[in-house]
């Protein structure tokens, strides 16, 4: 026998044993009224149907293969239809003073059928699709619903059954996300485990040795002591608070910004953010690391060979603030604007346009010898 992976499986099975007993009650009721009917043998050959729509229904929900609109719809039309045979199998007088046959209890599992498929608002509808049957046989609707609240009951188990089945559905939806989270850190934690065996010793002994022999070899230490650092910070980054390794949160809608600003550390650039979470919304953290990204590799072309960049990253609640700082060569007077001319619009275009669309400000300190200093402000929202 096949699992069943159905969410709200569970209530499929429970609805069957509450097909059951109404069917017990439906025989009592029959047995027990047979004889003020007009037709009683039709109507133990009508309740012949209704057992066999019973059994077959029964399994085919509880195994699963039944639980299809084509099967709900053909539950519902069989329910009201045995309804309204009510009227041929029974006078007129009896239908008004009794329960529609084969009795309401037993209808109700079509009410909840259509609710663990299609949800609370389809459920009610059904409600009132066989409430207003049972109203239709016996000729009139009565208002008073003190008295007489069957239509009521019945509209009320359909929206219950359907905001149970609703509920199933999204806490299964959740396991299966935390599921595929715990799975997801368990992989990368082994990952991490082999890199650090493997890809950061070979890399930390290039750069020792190379830094040894001296020469020419010196330049390829470095390289080799640059991508062990950003390594070794990228997978201690990535296991902070469930955070994935390019500082984006596993469910896409945050990110953590000093995880990704924190990636930028190398040999010349140094890097302080927050010791605490910075969370912030995942498009504005990459348009900022983009930002940032522009910033250094400006640093890295244009401030020097020797230029070492500083990148500080504040949470002022409302506002993130973002400072990268050099001290290279600095920005002569009037350089901006001759770039902007010769349609260079790196500054304008990769950090300041950036900065403005998230609704900031991106501020510029430079001077001849001075370095390089740019200020941005983004603001932030997070849930209260």
């Amino acid at each position: 026998m096949e699992v069943d992976t159905d969410p709200v499986g569970p209530l499929w099975r429970a609805a069957q044993l509450f097909r059951f007993l109404s069917y017990l009650y439906a025989l009592g009721f029959q047995i027990a009224v047979n004889d003020d009917l007009l037709h009683d043998d039709l109507a133990w050959v009508l309740f012949g149907v209704l057992s066999a729509w019973t059994l077959v229904a029964g399994v085919a929900y509880y195994t699963g293969f039944g639980r299809n609109p084509y099967w709900v719809a053909a539950d519902v039309a069989i329910a009201c239809g045995l309804m309204l045979t009510t009227s041929y199998v029974a006078e007129t007088s009896w239908a008004l003073n009794n329960q529609t046959w084969p009795t309401t209890l037993w209808a109700v599992n079509a009410v909840i059928s259509v609710a663990l498929l299609a949800g609370p608002v389809w459920g009610m509808l059904s409600g009132l699709l066989v409430g207003g049957t049972s109203a239709f046989v016996k000729g009139a609707f009565d208002l008073n619903l003190g008295r007489n609240a069957t239509i009521i009951i019945i509209v009320a188990t359909g929206m219950a059954v359907g905001l149970a089945a609703v509920i199933a559905r999204r806490a299964h939806a959740v396991l299966v996300r935390a599921a595929g989270i715990a799975a997801a850190t368990e992989e990368r934690d082994r990952l991490s485990r082999e890199v650090h065996d493997g890809v950061l010793q070979v890399l930390a002994l290039i750069a020792k040795r190379g830094r040894e022999i001296g020469g020419p070899t010196t330049e390829l230490a470095e390289l080799a002591g640059e991508q062990e650092r950003a390594l070794r910070q990228l997978v201690s980054d990535a296991g902070r608070l469930g955070i994935s390794h390019t500082g984006t949160s596993t469910d896409g809608a945050a990110a953590e910004l000093g995880a990704i600003l924190r990636g930028f550390a190398a040999e010349r650039v140094s890097v302080s953010a927050p010791a605490t979470l910075v969370a912030v919304d995942a498009v504005v953290a990459e348009e900022i690391r983009a930002a940032v990204q522009n910033m250094l590799d400006n640093v890295s072309h244009h401030a020097g060979a020797a230029a070492q960049a500083y990148v500080l990253l504040e949470d002022l609640g409302d506002r993130v603030v973002v400072s990268v700082r050099d001290d290279g060569v600095g920005i002569p007077a009037g350089r901006l604007e001759e770039a902007k001319r010769q349609g260079r619009m790196g500054i304008s275009t990769s950090i300041v346009g950036r900065v403005e669309a998230l609704g900031g400000t991106a501020l510029l300190d430079s001077g001849p010898g001075a370095g390089t200093e740019w200020e941005l402000t983004i603001p932030v929202e997070r849930e209260a």
